[in-house]
């Protein structure tokens, strides 16, 4: 199947990429490894924001960080042209703000890593790290960074 397959049997819909927050590019290539930019938890233009924990729950959280990931796919549609270039999901880095004794970051980032498996099979599974944290920009509840090996 094509990731394009795997996304419409998901119900699943690549945004438009994150315009940058700052003086970065959202990916850099070397060789065939592309490395992506933090990705916030942003749909539709707003910010989802908050702690788990505090405000936010890990069900709520857990979508925050699928929404980074589709945002990272928009990252990597705009930058490679067809998802399909994309050999397997390398590492993911998820960083997540939550209430100082919250430590539930990895349940968190599930929300993510189950986007890649649908999407890219068993090229979607990943290294990964999880991180809590007292805030992210925007007040964003998720913000992820990744890697991804290309064709």
């Amino acid at each position: 199947m094509s990731v394009y397959d795997n996304l419409k049997k998901h119900n699943l819909i690549v945004p438009e990429p994150l315009a940058p927050a700052g003086l970065y590019l959202p990916v850099s290539q070397t060789g065939n490894l592309l490395f992506l930019s933090g990705q916030g938890s942003i749909e539709n233009g707003k910010p989802l924001t908050g702690r788990v924990g505090i405000n936010v729950t890990v069900q709520e959280a857990q979508y925050a960080a699928k929404i980074c990931m589709l945002n990272t796919l928009g990252a990597l549609q705009t930058y490679l042209g067809d998802l399909n270039r994309i050999k397997r999901a390398v590492k993911i880095l998820g960083f997540v703000a939550g209430a100082d004794d919250f430590t539930g970051q990895a349940l968190v980032m599930n929300g993510a890593s189950q986007i890649l498996i649908d999407v890219f099979g068993e090229g979607g599974r990943h290294a990964r790290s999880a991180i809590g944290t007292n805030s992210l920009p925007l007040g964003l509840t998720v913000e992820i960074e990744s890697v991804f090996e290309i064709l």
